[in-house]
This record gives C-alpha cells, structure tokens and sequence, in this order.
C-alpha cells in the first residue's frame, strides 16, 4: 500500500478550476484501495500572504467543506489541518538547521519576489523546509504535484536525504507524482482560471449569483443567426469539460447551425452546473452552515496525523540527542 500526501492550499473558496483540475481527480485517487491518502489544509502556509485570522479560518472551513461535499471519505483516509498537528513546526525548526542558505535563496517562491524584497518575509523564504516537513513528517511514499510544484519535492528528497546520510534511514523518501493531464481550466475570459486573474466560477454561490457569474464570460460579437465555431468559444470550452459526449454533440450542432446566441451557450452551461452539481452544492451549505460538525471530521484525522508525527518526530529527536 502507498502513502499519498497532498497539501492544499486555504487561499480561499475552491472555485470550479480547483475542482476540475485537483480536487476531483485527488478524491479519484484516494478511492484506490492500494493507496492510504492523507489529505492536509496548508493553513500554516496561508499565514505569509494572509493575516486576518477570520478570514484564514473562513477559508480552512469553506476548502475543507469543498473536498467533504465531493466524496472524500474520512472513514478511510486522514483529512487534516496543517495548523493543528504542531509537530510539524518543531520538525521544521531542525531541518531548517540542516538546509543551506542558497537552496532556499534558489526556490522559486522566493525567486519570484527577489527584486521585491520588501514583501518578502522569513516565512515565505523558509517556505520549502515547511513543505518537506509537511511530507517527511508522514513517511508519505508518493506526493501528487503538478509541474510548478517539482522544485519543491526535489528540494524534500534532498533535506531528508541529506538527514539521512548524517544520521542513517530516519526518513522515507517521497516520489513525485507529476501528471502529466492535468487540466488546464479556462476563465472566463479565456485565460487559466485563477483568484489572481479574477475570471473564476464559483459553483457554491446562489443560483442567481451562479448565473450572473456565468453571463459574464467573455465571447465575441458574432450575431446571434450566424454559424459560430464553438471551439473559439470560452463558454463551449468550459461546457465540454462538464457535459457528456451527446451533449457535447448537441452544443457542437447549435454553434455550427447558427440561431443560436452565446446567451443561450451561457444558459445551458449555467443549468448544466446546477444539475451536475446539486448533491455537492447541498453538502457544501451543509458543512458550512454546521461548523461543529466539519471540525468533527476535520479533528478525527489530527488525531491520528499526531500519532504518525510523534513516531516520526521520536526518531529525530533521538538522533539529534533530545
């Protein structure tokens, strides 16, 4: 059996891209019998970025809310807040004395903001050391990372091998898993959809706020009666991310046939949402309206994610003398 880590971000609402291109196909994943997930919020992390603690929390609750509302099954697997297992942070303490400075200078979350020093604080410098205690912690055999994220699973394979080689096998090694797949969801305005692009869908909202969300996608000026190629169209292409082949089909033949207006597109995206999604939009509003309960889950997996850290956490402090 392996073990499956995925740290998730808590930088606000999944919206429709997060679910597409991560949240479901790590739920997938985590239903393989021969795979053990342990699924963690990276609350600590938001703390670089994100300083009001009411909206830090309101976002741990509505990212833990999104993944329950999709199937992911806290019976079988650990789904845990990052904050609330602090073995973490003692580990990273002694593997930040064992990193080298230029390792960390090299990262590109830090070399991203270099010529911007001002915003960067020790936290986002140290990032990557918190990233691989957040994995090594575990004994996680396998890490699913998309590409942007590779640097940083090399930078944990070589803190741990290098503990390693200092002190023998305190440490398992993780491999990165890169799909290769993965999905890149577009906005509506055609670009990657993204917080930071604000061009997002957010399935959670009010029908109405759904529906005003999805009238806002950017299309051409073609007039309504004439022919349009639906694969030019950020609507169409968000659609067929969603719809069955037949209706896939259907759209492809209301483009091509012309008297048929990007409103009409934009309506049946919106209701093909709705209906694709109603169960996980009740048991969003569910979990997020019964708080108590979201914590129930959320706590029973920080039970056991401190059991495996302390182990973890015994055979360094034994090594290092404590």
């Amino acid at each position: 059996m392996s073990r499956i880590l995925t740290g998730i971000q808590s930088s606000g609402k999944p919206h429709l891209g997060n679910l597409l291109g991560a949240i479901i196909p790590a739920i997938k994943l985590s239903q393989d019998p021969k795979n053990e997930s342990f699924f963690f919020i990276a609350d600590l992390h938001s703390l670089t970025t994100i300083k009001d603690a009411e909206v830090r929390k309101e976002n741990v609750n509505a990212v833990a809310a999104a993944w329950l509302a999709f199937g992911f099954d806290t019976d079988k697997n650990l789904f845990y807040r990052q904050s609330m297992v602090p073995q973490v942070t003692e580990l990273n303490w002694y593997m930040s004395c064992y990193t080298p400075f230029p390792m960390l200078a090299n990262a590109h979350s830090f070399k991203d903001k270099s010529d911007r020093l001002a915003d960067v604080n020790a936290g986002l410098f140290t990032y990557p050391v918190l990233m691989a205690c957040d994995i090594i912690l575990y004994d996680a055999d396998i890490v699913p990372v998309g590409k942007d994220q590779k640097q940083h699973l090399e930078m944990t394979r070589d803190i741990a091998s290098g503990f390693n080689h200092r002190y023998g096998e305190v440490f398992v090694l993780p491999e990165a898993r890169i799909d290769e797949q993965i999905m890149t969801i577009p906005g509506t305005d055609g670009q990657k959809m993204s917080k930071s692009y604000g061009n997002t869908i957010d399935i959670f909202q009010t029908d109405k706020k759904l529906r005003k969300n999805v009238m806002q996608i950017i299309t051409d000026s073609t007039p309504m009666e004439e022919p349009k190629n639906p694969d030019n169209c950020n609507v169409f292409n968000i659609y067929k991310l969603l719809a069955s082949e037949e209706q896939i089909a259907e759209m492809r033949k209301n483009y091509e046939g012309g008297n048929y207006g990007y409103g009409h597109a934009k309506q049946a995206l919106y209701e093909l949402i709705v209906e694709k999604y109603s169960k996980e939009r009740e048991l969003y509003n569910h979990y997020m309206e019964n708080i108590d309960e979201l914590h129930k889950k959320l706590e029973k997996g920080e039970e056991k994610a401190a059991e495996i850290a302390s182990k973890t956490l015994g055979r360094v402090r034994k090594v290092l003398g404590f």
